[in-house]
């Protein structure tokens, strides 16, 4: 199975976007599952389901400090270079980096998680937007 499809598989067993994301390649850079299941717990839903940055972007940022973050400034610069690259390539795929943009609704109020799961969304726009996430972070890693 691939990272990207390990990614939406963790979706789809539950993990929010974030963690499906940060999970897959936490592991595959020395974190155990259930850290990163911590790590990145409040991520989902756009930062804490408030429908701010994706939360599959989030993990993928996660992911990329994990492998070249550092205190030092030539790894930090390494990594803001790498996250604004998955940003601008994922902000040319789909118009946005807000979840709320993405999905049409604001999941941090009652009526935007009602349309979320009347529409389907987790389905029809969710799995493809963890998809897309995996796959950029597996290009810049």
């Amino acid at each position: 199975m691939s990272s990207m499809e390990d990614a939406v598989a963790r979706f789809d067993d539950g993990n929010s976007c974030a963690q499906a994301v940060f999970t897959t390649y936490a592991e595959k850079l020395g974190m155990d599952r259930q850290t990163a299941l911590k790590v990145s717990a409040g991520f989902g839903g756009g930062m804490g389901r408030m429908a701010g940055t994706c939360g599959a972007l989030t993990g993928a940022f996660m992911a990329l400090g994990l492998k070249y973050g550092g205190p030092d400034s030539k790894s930090k610069d390494k990594t803001y270079e790498l996250v604004r690259k998955l940003a601008d390539r994922f902000r040319a795929r789909h118009g946005s980096l807000e979840c709320r943009e993405l999905l049409g609704c604001n999941l941090s109020t009652p009526e935007g998680r009602k349309h979320a799961i009347e529409q389907r969304l987790h389905s029809t726009v969710c799995t493809q937007i963890v998809r897309d996430a995996a796959e950029i972070l597996e290009e810049l890693l």
